[in-house]
């Protein structure tokens, strides 16, 4: 079982958000195979309380243009590390000493990664595409 085309569509949505409010390390993991809960998480970073609040904020307010709406939101009062659930996607914005010491990525490892067309993958893609230009 990989996660619904629907899930992916949503999770893309939360980290193009994420990336618009200048959210550090941004991935997309598929726990289909592993949680019966939910298809997707992202995982996102900033390095203080104020960005990660406006990290979820943004992702909150993207999703609600595209009538997808919260069924919960933890952690808000520390700012630390909040999740937004989604049902099929839950995200995950910590800040940068929460994630390193919490170890998310380490844990869901396994899971694959979907990748969302961030500026990093578009920039390596073009750096491919002009390195085999120049030796064509």
């Amino acid at each position: 079982m990989t996660a619904s085309a629907n899930a992916i569509e949503i999770a893309t949505w939360a980290a193009q958000a994420a990336d618009s409010k200048k959210a550090d390390n941004i991935r997309i993991l598929d726990v289909s195979e592993r949680l019966a809960i939910t298809d997707c998480f992202v995982i996102a970073s900033a390095d203080n309380e104020r960005q990660v609040n406006a990290i979820v904020d943004g992702v909150e307010e993207a999703l609600l243009k595209h009538k997808v709406k919260p069924v919960r939101r933890e952690g808000g009062k520390e700012g630390r590390w909040i999740l937004i659930d989604f049902v099929d996607v839950v995200v995950h914005v910590q800040h940068a000493d929460e994630r390193e010491f919490y170890g998310l990525d380490s844990l869901w490892k396994d899971c694959p990664e979907i990748s969302w067309g961030s500026a990093v993958d578009a920039v390596t893609a073009g750096d491919a595409v002009e390195a085999e230009a120049t030796e064509g």
